[in-house]
């Protein structure tokens, strides 16, 4: 496990093996994670630089990926005004998602799936659909992932990593933040995703500021906000085409199109964050066209996607 004081050599060293291509770099990564002065983000709105997360997706070595995926295993009904502060209430679907970031030899998970039993959670005493199919194969392309991150530590994104009988097996390849750790371990969102002090350390645990490099073409972009430990995940991939992954920084894209948060009564978020980071997805959206902002719950969105060949709704299994 990294501590969070950790030179910038041992946390690299940490990811380094699990992903084949991934060596250490220069001092310029470093620079990176440690080039913000301390007590920046209680200071000023949060944001971030588009051309410095491009900069860190170039860090590390070798061929970048050549596909995104994504998979819906489970959806949750929802009035589109919990989702979008001001909406009419009309019907909406909130799909459960996994991604898959896919290299030539390999491929990297975004987000890890949730057995049946976290699902029920989320119905809120309803009986929402959830596909053992689709979930399954979830759960298999994460057992033959390279490395795993999570976009934020809830049940529905962090689960298919933190429990079941390859739970420990997969943490040895799941990078979890500091933040994700520390609210699982002692405020975790449900009993059923808990970690204990020795599961945690089975994780590669890292502490970061803005940004961090972890396989060529990928970036983790810190955007504490719907929760301690969410982050936005940036992909590049060899043919030049660019996603960011925003978990649940917006349920559906109208909340970015519109700049406005959500409206759940079940959900406790830093609303001051949320927005600034809404502000700045808002302002991406429109200056830099090219780069594709994707909702992991937003199931209009990821079909529109589908349709134009920029996202499909399978997995490779390895």
């Amino acid at each position: 496990m990294v501590q969070p004081d950790a030179p910038f050599g041992v946390v690299l060293a940490a990811v380094a093996p699990v992903f084949r291509r991934i060596a250490p770099v220069t001092l310029a990564l470093a620079f990176v994670l440690q080039a913000a002065p301390a007590g920046r983000q209680a200071q000023e709105p949060w944001s971030v630089d588009l051309a410095e997360i491009r900069h860190a997706a170039g860090l590390v070595p070798g061929p970048r990926p050549v596909r995104l995926h994504v998979r819906k295993f489970a959806e949750s009904r929802r009035t589109k005004n919990f989702s979008v502060r001001g909406a009419p209430a009309d019907p909406s679907v909130q799909a459960r998602t996994a991604f898959q970031v896919v290299f030539p030899d390999s491929y990297v998970m975004v987000d890890a799936g949730m057995d049946r039993d976290v699902h029920r959670f989320f119905g809120r005493g309803a009986d929402e659909p959830y596909d053992d199919a689709a979930a399954a194969e979830v759960q298999r392309a994460v057992n033959g992932a390279r490395l795993i991150v999570v976009t934020h530590e809830h049940g529905d994104h962090v689960a298919g990593v933190v429990r079941g009988a390859t739970a420990a097996k997969l943490a040895a390849k799941t990078v979890l933040t500091r933040t994700q750790v520390d609210v699982l371990r002692t405020r975790p969102q449900m009993p059923e995703i808990r970690l204990t002090a020795a599961a945690a350390r089975r994780f590669i645990v890292v502490d970061y500021d803005r940004l961090l490099p972890v396989a060529p073409g990928i970036v983790l972009v810190k955007a504490a906000g719907h929760t301690p430990g969410s982050q936005l995940v940036y992909v590049a991939l060899e043919s030049g085409r660019e996603y960011l992954l925003i978990g649940d920084t917006a349920w559906h894209m109208d909340g970015v199109r519109l700049v406005r948060g959500k409206d759940a009564p079940w959900v406790t978020e830093d609303e001051a964050a949320v927005l600034a980071q809404l502000r700045w997805l808002h302002d991406l959206a429109r200056t830099a066209p090219q780069l594709q902002i994707v909702a992991s719950h937003d199931e209009e969105q990821h079909t529109e996607l589908a349709r134009r060949g920029m996202l499909s709704n399978r997995l490779e299994i390895r």
